[in-house]
């Protein structure tokens, strides 16, 4: 399905742009133009003087986990909600290894009562050996407690709707029930001597008192972790901070966060949350979930990657990010958009002609991600109306041609000319490079003679065509 280098099925521009190698490290050495020696930023990109990474976290914020956290994937839980998704039990056991082999701290899977199916699938993923710890996430009920510590499970997550909306149209139950069903599931998990999370639903609709309430007691009993979930994507990255900050004040437990992304903030409401010092964060593949999903890994790991690069690419294989989200993306037959975080087929490509040539003297300049940290290719697209004679010369010298930086201008204003009619494939751009070059070299053209220039791309054509 995906046939982009970078991951997504529709690649039609991807035959107008070409890989490039920067000036510092590529086909010019490893020095600038300027001839001074570079060091490595934030990024690991190279650049003259060294810079602070403004993303990075503040030494003053102690509570901040953005450099000490855990992911507990859930495209086997959350994912299997998604509309298009129907995973059968090889499929599943593909995406386990996949994220393990990612390095995942937790795999969350569908709940062993939902059918008997999913009861075997959980009891297979268990006795795969994973590194990972396996998880499944359960309603607040006994009966689903008993089938779930029976799987071999390495915890159980709980979870039960505490908004004014659930207690009313879902479950009916107040919040003296509520916690009293909570306090017996989390001792019975407990006995079992496996981990337990307890989940209120709708945290951010819910009252929070109620919530602060519910969540000491289970604190008080012993839970592993308790979680938060913007059900409805309603919040935003103030009021998660100001919840987990609140919380993290009342509990001495883990805390994990599950962000829906109905808004579009989920991925800034998982960096704000472990601001605020959560330490946990539920993703799926792609984001697939309920409705519109749920934090995306990628674009999780793009936002930290941002802030500690170093710390990122030590937890986790980066490289196999692409070939997991083709994997899911596949399974549930969807393309991995174009403008998907690191994946996308134009994340790492560069267009208008000013960012082409900073770009290819340093890749910090228009880059806060480093391609070849997940295995992928910089791309500088050239064959279009905005293109940049810099850009021009990179593939002249890659190609081995031999052009002056005039001639370099004359043959981009030429390709400007031809992309004002129709975008130039990159076939289109070499071709008519070579004919410049040969012309240049035979002495039969030379720097603004345009219209021998037309005739010869007119003859080239022709041969082409009569030898076709």
């Amino acid at each position: 399905m995906c046939s982009s280098p970078n991951g997504d099925a529709d690649t039609n521009g991807v035959q107008e742009m070409v890989a490039v190698e920067t000036r510092q490290n590529g086909m010019n050495g490893s020095r600038a133009r300027n001839g001074t020696a570079h060091h490595h930023g934030a990024n690991g990109h190279s650049f003259g003087t060294q810079h602070h990474n403004p993303y990075a976290p503040r030494a003053s914020d102690f509570l901040n986990n953005v450099c000490n956290f855990k992911i507990i994937e859930s495209t086997l839980r959350e994912g299997e909600q998604f509309a298009n998704s129907f995973f059968d039990t090889d499929t599943k056991i593909a995406i386990a290894k996949a994220l393990d082999n990612f390095g995942v701290e937790y795999l969350e899977l569908t709940s062993p009562a939902a059918s008997e199916q999913s009861r075997r699938d959980c009891e297979a993923i268990c006795k795969l050996g994973l590194k990972a710890k396996i998880l499944t996430h359960i309603r607040c009920h006994m009966d689903d407690a008993r089938i779930a510590v029976e799987t071999g499970v390495d915890g159980v997550d709980v979870v039960i709707g505490t908004s004014s909306f659930l207690r009313e149209f879902s479950h009916g139950k107040d919040m003296s029930y509520i916690t009293k069903i909570a306090i017996e599931v989390i001792n019975f998990v407990k006995s079992k001597g496996i981990e337990v999370r307890f989940s209120t639903e709708d945290s951010f609709r819910s009252d929070l008192v109620d919530l602060l309430s519910i969540y000491q007691t289970v604190d008080k009993i012993g839970v592993d972790r308790v979680g938060i979930a913007d059900t409805v994507g309603c919040a935003n990255p103030r009021q998660v901070y100001e919840l987990v900050r609140t919380l993290r004040g009342v509990v001495g437990c883990d805390i994990e966060i599950h962000l829906h992304n109905d808004t579009g903030m989920a991925i800034a409401n998982a960096y704000t949350a472990l601001e605020a010092g959560a330490t946990h964060i539920d993703t799926s593949v792609l984001g697939i979930g309920e409705r519109v999903g749920i934090t995306p890994l990628g674009g999780l790991v793009a936002c930290l990657y941002a802030a500690n690069p170093e710390y990122v690419k030590s937890k986790y294989n980066l490289g196999m990010l692409r070939e997991i989200e083709n994997l899911v993306a596949e399974a549930v037959e969807v393309n991995v958009p174009f403008s998907n975080p690191i994946t996308g087929y134009v994340a790492f490509t560069h267009k208008a002609g000013i960012h082409a040539k900073a770009i290819l003297n340093n890749p910090s300049t228009y880059e806060i991600l480093k391609p070849e940290d997940f295995g992928l290719t910089r791309y500088v697209s050239i064959g279009h109306r905005l293109t940049g004679w810099n850009a021009v010369k990179s593939r002249v010298e890659q190609l081995g041609l031999q052009l002056s930086d005039d001639e370099v201008k004359d043959a981009t204003a030429k390709i400007k000319e031809l992309a004002d009619v129709r975008t130039q494939s990159m076939d289109d751009v070499d071709s008519l490079l070579r004919v410049y070059h040969s012309g240049i070299q035979s002495g039969a053209l030379e720097v603004g003679q345009k219209e021998t220039l037309d005739r010869l791309l007119r003859e080239h054509r022709a041969t082409q065509l009569g030898t076709a």
